[in-house]
């Protein structure tokens, strides 16, 4: 019961969250003007931008395949479709409940342990955010951008800092001092036990500089091809963005989707691209309308890709038979 209270308030939370920004955007944005704006989007710049995402989304799928390999061996085209089905999840559910639903399907469909996968998507995230706020500071520097957005960025590399020394601290856990003691408390609860093995299994793919090497490289190639969807959705409406300001705009919605929002981050995801471009010079109108773009093509691509991946898992059975049934 509580925790079903408490993933209910979460919810009641994100949505929260997501009105009040949308209200602030209608407050201080003008709306008809925005509108009249996407009237005039050029098609073959939102042809551009949606290929790009679906670039990114690929190698993304690449990235999690790779992290994955050290404990599992699974065939592309089935992680992409996991992939998929967590962005979908993602797209109707709050606090990005959708990364748990990735795991569930990797697990159950290949004979993983769900926990374990869990500890990958965790390497994902921290990497993922490394490079989001690696590239965010590049821009900031670059576009001499001051006030709310340089500050947003610095916490956001504050986080990035303990999120990385927490994964060390994880991987490396068994060979801390007292370690041996606090495994031997642990034994009392035998199933936390063999959750914590489990997730270390999944976080220990950090520990293996080729694999974390090949996950940063794949990150910085995958924000490239977001950071030129955003050049080409502001091509769409006429506006020429620079390289920094595309990689700040693409950044900036990144890091604001951290915050435990509403489905698909509605609401902060449009904020965060209004305040940044107005930094950076970019009428707010135009800001919106690049962000109603591409924060829209990403939800078609997503939640299309999502329901056929979907479709296929359901009639699909286990690669593993057997295994699948008792993953946790």
């Amino acid at each position: 019961m509580g925790v079903g209270r408490t993933q209910v308030l979460r919810a009641v939370a994100g949505i929260a969250i997501s009105a009040i920004a949308l209200a602030v955007v209608a407050r201080s944005v003008d709306l008809a003007a925005t509108a009249e704006v996407l009237r005039s989007a050029a098609s073959g710049w939102l042809v551009a931008a949606a290929g790009l995402i679906v670039v990114d989304i690929a190698i993304r799928a690449v990235r999690w395949q790779r992290l994955v390999a050290p404990v599992a061996v699974v065939r592309l085209p089935r992680m992409l479709g996991y992939l998929l089905i967590g962005y979908l999840a993602n797209n109707v559910l709050p606090a990005r409940l959708g990364e748990l639903v990735r795991c569930h399907y990797l697990g159950d469909r290949e004979g993983l342990s769900r926990t374990t996968a869990l500890g990958t998507v965790v390497v994902e995230r921290v990497v993922d955010i490394a490079v989001v706020v690696a590239i965010a500071a590049i821009a900031i520097l670059v576009l001499s951008v001051r006030g709310v957005v340089a500050g947003a960025v610095l916490i956001g590399a504050a986080i990035a800092a303990l999120l990385a020394v927490g994964l060390a601290v994880g991987v490396a856990a068994h060979r801390i001092p007292g370690a041996d003691r606090l495994a031997g408390t642990a034994s009392r609860w035998p199933r936390a036990g063999e959750l914590t093995t489990k997730l270390r299994d999944g976080l220990a793919v950090a520990g293996r500089p080729r694999t974390l090497a090949e996950a940063l490289g794949l990150s910085v190639v995958a924000w490239g091809a977001t950071l030129l969807a955003f050049a080409a959705a502001g091509q769409a409406v006429g506006v020429e963005l620079t390289i920094g300001q595309a990689s700040l705009l693409a950044a900036g919605v990144a890091l604001a989707a951290a915050i435990p929002a509403g489905p698909a981050s509605l609401g902060t995801y449009e904020l965060a691209a209004v305040r940044i471009g107005q930094a950076v010079g970019v009428p707010a109108e135009a800001s919106l309308a690049i962000a109603i773009l591409t924060h829209g093509l990403i939800l078609v691509i997503t939640t299309g890709g999502g329901l056929v991946a979907l479709a296929r898992v359901a009639v699909a059975r286990p690669a593993v038979e057997g295994e699948a049934q008792g993953a946790e």
